[in-house]
């Protein structure tokens, strides 16, 4: 049936007194001369209107729509849920809710929001004390918008007395970097999860955003697929060309490590304005950052181990191009918005060109031009091998959490699951969120003594008794995902084709055409070269060997559990001192020496005399407080000819009488698990004769091992060594496997 004329009209009118408002509203907050792009407004309108209903229309009867907005970055993302937040509310509803793993780094999108006249507030780990006022000013209206990290969902207090509160009253419900649900995508979280069982909790009627940079079709459909419960078909999907007019990109490929970071120094000054240089880890951020500090250039390193209060000065000093670059590991990525950077270096390649685009996204916002540059390294591949087998745990693994916190009968901690499953805290966490999710086990307050007195604020974890399937096809497909990412980054390296269309297909853009402005294309020329005294003085920062090994001071959590009668602070008279290593397995320079002669395949053989060089040159740099009189060696079934042979040349070059060795008489250790299994697993398992013990008495030792990892074994004998009387031990490895 034909719609009457004046019904027309009048919903035209209301249509175009709407898209006036937000036209205004995002004039506010991006600047006079903004305007909205097409597929903004599509959103807004579907968001606000709902896709059927009339403008102005609000409350449980009218439809509210569930979008998903995959765009470029910079694209205005942030324009549609706020600006869709402005109408939402002047209509009376409520506030609109933000899931965000990204909060610290949201303070620019914030405050245009705040100019805006939209009234922001977050929820987060920083804040706790600011919660109770918070939700008062929710209650009351005070709050327009309120942002919650993912982790929220997954706090039991927050989901079980706060959350309904909000799913009943939100207007607006938007989850940010909305990639993070899936686990086809580069940056799964697992507290995204959580999302899958608060959505079926909304009110019918509100309206839900979800927002990416960085998604291909697979993840699209997934993550619809969770919008829309179930039914993909349900949600609206506005996806744009993924074209960077500004980028131009290119690949380096130098001669080794000490070319590479020679390039920096050489040709940083010259790039456009400031920008970002991309490390695969945090040893190689200090390194990088240490090294073009040391040839005058002003850099700051930036890493998830670096003090809030620290990285927000960093962000602060590249904002205001005080430093020429921010040398990071992928902590700072999604989130950061500096419109003018303008250019992004990658020493060394990320492991997926999903990741790598979002990277190097940061770049060229708000210029013209901006260069970006690959220098891939030879041991990228072995980093992208360690994070690679670190993903879902097995099935026996998780079959025994499932065990143990059925027999537990009650709340159990992380900590405390941590003495009975072999996994790492943070796998072991991930896990158990999966779990949730999945509805086999449940976080609920308490954790059961004695563990759960350290677990009060994050909850206990119980077995549902719920039937769990272990999805190994799909934890298998996924790991072929990542594989098939490797090999398209290799392949991004090699090809001859133009870059930016590579990445936009690896996105499935199907608007991906040659950009002509990278190096394939003729339209970037690298230069290359390298002064001969710069590689020089980066050949000498790779070879200075040193890194300290901060000492344990407390025993893990609930050791008696485990039958390891220690707990709280270590005694005094019990620690080690600080030690010293030659190098991380991750470092830049020695680290691919060390890495290579500690292998796993690698044969029990002498340490090349390069790497007891270096060995004698940290001893020699080390800051004793006093200097060791004597060297005992850890005892050794896999590498008895290595340590042999490492403390013999040690103490013939220092003139330190070796002592002997303490042996190793329990079974062989199958290396990290996790701190509190670890310590259970050597607890005992070395011993010292009466003829060594007597030996250490009132001196000063050197305990010589090849490498450390959670620590535990050179706290274990250096607590025997000082009962037996040595006044002070002082740790020494080839290797820190970082």
């Amino acid at each position: 049936m034909t719609e009457p004329l004046e019904r027309q009209r009048l919903r035209a009118s209301a249509e175009d007194q709407l898209r006036a408002s937000a036209e205004d509203l995002l004039r506010a907050l991006a600047g006079p001369s903004a305007v909205l792009r097409p597929d903004q407004w599509t959103a807004i309108e579907a968001l606000v209107v709902g896709r059927s209903g009339s403008p102005g229309q609000s409350g449980p009867s009218r439809r509210g729509s569930r979008v998903l907005v995959v765009q470029r970055t910079g694209w205005g993302k942030s324009a549609v849920y706020f600006v869709a937040t402005a109408l939402l509310r002047a209509a009376g509803a409520g506030p609109t809710v933000i899931v965000s793993p990204l909060l610290a780094l949201m303070r620019n999108q914030i405050a245009a929001a705040e100019r805006a006249g939209i009234h922001a507030a977050t929820i987060n780990s920083t804040n706790v004390e600011d919660w109770r006022r918070t939700y008062d000013a929710v209650a009351r209206g005070e709050v327009d918008v309120l942002l919650l990290s993912p982790e929220r969902l997954n706090n039991p207090e927050f989901r079980d007395n706060v959350m309904p509160q909000l799913a009943a009253s939100c207007g607006l419900l938007v989850v940010d970097e909305a990639h993070c649900i899936s686990d086809w995508g580069h940056d799964f979280r697992p507290d995204f999860r959580r999302l899958r069982t608060l959505l079926p909790e909304l009110p019918a009627g509100i309206p839900v955003l979800a927002t990416t940079a960085t998604a291909n079709t697979r993840v699209v459909e997934d993550v619809a697929d969770v919008l829309g419960l179930g039914a993909a078909d349900d949600v609206l999907v506005l996806r744009g060309s993924l074209d960077r007019e500004s980028l131009h990109l290119g690949v380096l490929q130098l001669p080794d490590t000490a070319h590479r970071l020679a390039w920096l120094a050489d040709h940083l000054v010259a790039l456009p304005g400031s920008g970002i240089i991309y490390t695969l880890t945090v040893a190689a951020s200090q390194q990088v950052a240490d090294y073009l500090r040391e040839r005058g250039l002003a850099v700051a390193a930036y890493s998830g181990q670096i003090e809030q209060t620290e990285r927000l000065a960093a962000e602060d000093d590249l904002l205001h191009n005080r430093v020429k670059a921010l040398v990071a590991t992928s902590a700072l990525g999604m989130g950061f918005d500096k419109p003018d950077l303008g250019f992004v270096i990658h020493f060394g390649a990320p492991s997926s060109p999903i990741a790598y685009y979002q990277q190097v996204g940061r770049a060229g916002r708000g210029v013209d031009s901006a260069e970006v540059v690959l220098l891939p390294g030879s041991e990228d591949e072995a980093i992208w091998d360690y994070f690679a087998s670190v993903g879902f745990p097995a099935e026996q693994q998780v079959r025994t959490a499932l065990d143990v916190l059925a027999a537990a009968g009650g709340p159990l901690s992380t900590a405390a699951l941590e003495t009975r499953i072999e996994l790492s805290r943070s796998r072991l966490e991930a896990m158990l969120k999966v779990l949730d999710v999945d509805g086999a086990v449940a976080r609920v307050r308490g954790g059961g003594p004695p563990a759960g007195r350290g677990a009060a604020g994050g909850g206990g974890w119980i077995a549902t008794g719920q039937a769990w399937d272990y999805d190994a096809d799909r934890y298998a497909r996924v790991a072929q995902v990542r594989a098939d990412e490797q090999r398209a980054m290799r392949e991004y390296q090699a090809t001859g084709r133009c870059r930016l269309r590579f990445l936009r297909e690896q996105l499935d853009d199907a608007s991906a055409a040659d950009c002509g402005r990278c190096d394939n294309c003729d339209g970037l020329r690298l230069n290359a070269e390298t002064s001969e005294q710069t590689v020089s003085a980066a050949e000498a920062t790779l070879a200075r060997p040193g890194v300290r090994i901060e000492a344990r001071r407390m025993w893990p959590t609930a050791m008696p559990n485990l039958g390891v009668d220690v707990r709280g602070k270590i005694a005094v008279g019990e620690q080690a001192e600080a030690g010293r290593a030659v190098a991380r397995f991750t470092d830049l320079g020695f680290g691919q020496q060390v890495r290579a002669l500690l292998a796993e395949s690698a044969p029990d053989q002498p340490p090349p005399t390069e790497l007891v060089r270096a060995a004698v040159r940290v001893l020699a740099e080390w800051d004793w407080a006093r200097r060791p009189e004597t060297i005992v060696a850890v005892g050794s079934r896999r590498r008895p000819q290595l340590l042999a042979d490492l403390a013999a040349r040690l103490g013939e070059i220092g003139r330190l009488p070796v002592l002997g060795t303490v042996e190793h008489v329990g079974p062989s250790t199958r290396g990290r698990s996790n701190s509190a299994l670890r310590l259970r697993e050597v607890w005992g398992s070395y011993v010292l004769d009466d003829a060594l013990a007597a030996a250490v008495d009132g001196r000063d030792v050197l305990l010589v091992d090849d490498f450390t990892d959670t620590g535990w074994t050179l706290t274990v004998i250096a607590r025997l060594l000082r009962e037996a009387g040595a006044s002070a031990v002082c740790p020494f490895v080839l290797g820190i496997a970082s």
